[in-house]
């Protein structure tokens, strides 16, 4: 590598996490409102520019606090956006990662040096991102509607134990259509996505359900 080559310079990376919840059986997503330019105003996702002295891991999980006071949150590495213009300062390649976590359980900070607010919004009611963020939303959707059979992902959203219609409300609400409810716990289980726990939750003037929680 020639380190004097033009082509070398001017490039940085993104770390953009597209973190996503059920409330009152609506799928939303986090989003950010930006301060400064560019794209002053604009909602995007969660994210920013890594650091030199950090790796992108390290930086999602920074800009994550930074931006909406979260900390710990268990998300996966997603994707790599790196078309050369995506960014209108400089060259920027994103890093994106994806999320899911229980709105109910955390508070969002609405305001930081660097956003004028944050909030969860439906994904049908969606407003105009900044950057290539709606690309990204967009395809991570479509990711998280394809990995829900295939992995724990929506733990975060659970207590330890819940009961089959609880969960078959979040995969509906995330999926966007009517799944069949009669094969629905045996495929979970069959996948080794859930167990019985052998209990029961007990509500006055109910009859008592099955309670799972995840392998």
């Amino acid at each position: 590598m020639d380190k004097n080559n033009k082509l070398y310079k001017n490039q940085g990376i993104h770390v953009i996490t597209a973190l996503f919840t059920v409330e009152d059986g609506k799928f939303k997503v986090l989003l950010i409102k930006r301060k400064n330019e560019p794209f002053k105003n604009k909602w995007i996702l969660v994210g920013g520019a890594c650091y030199n002295n950090e790796n992108v891991e390290d930086a999602m999980h920074r800009e994550m606090y930074e931006k909406t006071g979260l900390k710990n949150i268990s998300i996966d590495f997603f994707k790599v956006y790196s078309e050369p213009y995506r960014s209108p300062l400089m060259r920027m390649i994103a890093i994106t990662y994806l999320g899911v976590i229980d709105c109910t359980k955390v508070k969002i900070l609405k305001e930081t040096t660097k956003t004028s607010d944050a909030d969860w919004f439906q994904i049908d009611r969606i407003p105009e991102l900044g950057y290539d963020h709606k690309e990204i939303l967009e395809e991570a959707i479509e990711y998280l509607k394809k990995k829900i059979f295939e992995s724990k992902i929506l733990k975060e959203l659970f207590p330890k134990t819940f009961t089959i219609p609880q969960l078959y409300s979040a995969y509906v609400s995330i999926l966007d259509k009517k799944i069949d409810r009669r094969n629905f716990r045996k495929k979970l289980l069959a996948d080794g996505i859930i167990r019985d726990t052998g209990k029961l939750q007990t509500q006055t003037g109910k009859k008592s359900a099955k309670l799972y929680s995840f392998v």
